[in-house]
């Protein structure tokens, strides 16, 4: 479904409050507070609702440049997940191998193969894709 916009609404709002490409921890804080202003006004218009989508994907961009989500490595995943079950090297021995293996795995002298990622992914119950 399209929205209609009236045209010098939408204007008006564009003229009001200039939106930009944000730069700086300010322009990015000023954002988010005037669409969370937008976000919570009970009756917004159509305009205003264009606008609260223009100023939410400036506030994106600026924070996928500034605060990148680091992808977590195989190793890093399996640590967590042995942590999070209260997991021991000992208890991945015959999952993916002997005593030395699951050593050498854990301490990052050896990568996780593909046949150990699938065989953890079985044991975790999560995707294969975490251990690759």
């Amino acid at each position: 479904m399209t929205r209609t916009l009236d045209p010098d609404t939408y204007a008006s709002l564009l003229t009001r409050y200039q939106p930009k490409v944000i730069e700086t921890e300010a322009e990015n804080d000023a954002a988010i507070a005037l669409a969370e202003e937008l976000e919570h006004r009970p009756h917004r218009t159509p305009e205003e609702s264009a606008f609260l989508d223009l100023l939410v994907t400036l506030i994106q961009r600026f924070e996928e440049e500034h605060y990148p989500i680091p992808v977590a490595s195989p190793l890093s995943m399996l640590l967590h997940l042995m942590e999070a079950r209260e997991l021991k090297q000992e208890d991945l021995v015959g999952i993916i191998g002997s005593r030395g293996v699951v050593s050498e795995v854990i301490n990052g002298k050896r990568s996780i193969s593909k046949a150990q990622a699938k065989a953890l992914a079985e044991f975790f119950h999560v995707d294969v894709g975490l251990f690759i």
